[in-house]
């Protein structure tokens, strides 16, 4: 396993964990301390676990599990799969914490702060896909396949 492919997956740990303490964080404002929460800070817990966590599990399993890109491949690139990882990091990790503020102020900034980091996770998302779009292909299976054998 390369050190692109660790670099998502403990990513993907670390945003995990601060969901399931922002998730408990939540369950003892409502529930002990009776002090509630907003939208926001719902958003930022389920953003951060299923985008930060299993959306960046999903990709580094992707570059770690599909077979290499052919030679002729133009589209995969190493530096741009780096380049995504870092894109999404920094975006999800800056929609978290603006959301997580717009738990506790108003400001029209912070709501701009947020809609620029989902833009850059889509865009991070296109470009990851885009340049793994070749990788995903059959290596063998399809030999199986017409051999009759079932999966």
């Amino acid at each position: 396993m390369f050190s692109t492919v660790r670099y998502f997956i403990k990513t993907s740990v670390i945003f995990l964990m601060i969901g399931i303490i922002t998730g408990l964080y939540m369950a003892l404002a409502k529930y002990v301390f009776k002090s509630g929460y907003t939208q926001e800070l719902i958003s930022a817990h389920t953003h951060l676990i299923l985008v930060g966590s299993v959306m960046m599990m999903i990709m580094g399993v992707a570059l770690w599990f599909f077979p290499r890109a052919e030679k002729d491949d133009r589209k995969y690139n190493p530096d741009l799969i780096l380049a995504t990882y870092w894109i999404m990091t920094i975006a999800t990790s800056s929609r978290f914490i603006f959301q997580v503020t717009a738990n506790f102020i108003y400001a029209d900034w912070i709501h701009y702060s947020i809609a620029g980091s989902s833009f850059l996770q889509v865009i991070a998302m296109i470009l990851f896909f885009y340049s793994m779009w070749g990788r995903i292909r059959p290596v063998g299976s399809h030999i199986r396949e017409a051999k009759g054998e079932k999966f």
